[in-house]
């Protein structure tokens, strides 16, 4: 056989190997949501009205100026929403821990 058709024979091979994949895990409905971090409570704050404020930009768009906003953010200014997260997280820590009883 050619050196050509062991390499088509391996590249047929892997693609089988490459489309045989474990199923999915389903998640169950009734499992607490995971907690949010500070930055997702800053964009679900600040994305409405930065989209009032510029309505001519796209979701990418919208995404890179919030993103770009929270690294200008000083610590101070994060705080609140720091709390937030931290009250989210204890929150999914309690669901969690009552979940897995």
């Amino acid at each position: 056989m050619s050196k050509k058709g062991t390499k088509v024979a391996k590249q047929q091979k892997a693609k089988k190997e490459v489309t045989k994949r474990a199923a999915k895990k389903e998640k169950d409905p009734n499992a607490p949501k995971r907690a949010c971090s500070s930055y997702i409570f800053y964009t679900q704050a600040r994305r409405a009205s930065l989209v009032k404020e510029q309505p001519n930009l796209n979701n990418k768009e919208v995404i890179s100026a919030l993103s770009k906003e929270w690294n200008g953010l000083s610590e101070a200014d994060k705080a609140p929403y720091n709390k937030k997260a931290e009250a989210d997280k204890a929150r999914y820590t309690k669901e969690i821990a009552a979940y897995k009883k």
